[in-house]
């Protein structure tokens, strides 16, 4: 006997879910917040996710793969620096998104902390690349770079989180931009 088949939308549950966890954190969301959420009882969350951390896990993963996607299609343009450019207005742009919960779950959980490592190699791989290509100046460090990329990343995520507006984490992407280092050719 298999039980009973689920009556819910695992993919839709998963959505919601990551949404609860980005609003509220880990250690806010409860399962019966989930549960109420999602419109399921705690045997079907259990049923179809494991435990908590699992649900947590997948949540994480779902929204990790989809930022990568979007980073990795911004890192591929033609300069290191139209790179990082693109990426710091695209998560500007995300953090004040009235469709999603202000700020970033990736860059504000702290059970996170091995995505954001990934997230911030990339960084340093797209700078090494340019290095390597001659249009990032010879000298600059990417990891320390890639350092402040990220601390740039969470402190727009924690201003939009805070209730800064679209235009004024725009400005801290447009600080930001000062403060990359110039294209050594085109």
């Amino acid at each position: 006997m298999t039980g009973r088949p689920r009556t819910f939308d695992r993919d839709a549950a998963l959505l919601v879910a990551m949404e609860q966890f980005w609003r509220e954190g880990y250690d806010e969301t409860t399962v019966a917040k989930l549960t109420a959420q999602i419109g399921i009882t705690p045997p079907s969350l259990y049923a179809a996710f494991g435990d908590k951390d699992q649900l947590f896990a997948a949540a994480a993963a779902c929204y990790f793969d989809r930022v990568s996607v979007e980073t990795v299609r911004a890192l591929d343009q033609p300069t290191a620096r139209a790179g990082l450019v693109e990426v710091l207005r695209q998560t500007a742009a995300a953090h004040t998104d009235p469709a999603t919960p202000p700020g970033c779950f990736l860059l504000s959980d702290p059970h996170l902390a091995a995505e954001r490592a990934l997230l911030r190699g990339r960084f340093a791989d797209r700078l090494e690349r340019g290095l390597r290509d001659g249009d990032v100046p010879a000298g600059t460090d990417p990891e320390q770079l890639a350092d402040f990329l990220m601390a740039v990343l969470g402190g727009m995520s924690a201003r939009a989180r805070d209730g800064g507006t679209a235009a004024e984490v725009a400005g801290i992407v447009a600080i930001a931009e000062a403060a990359l280092p110039p294209v050594v050719r085109p």
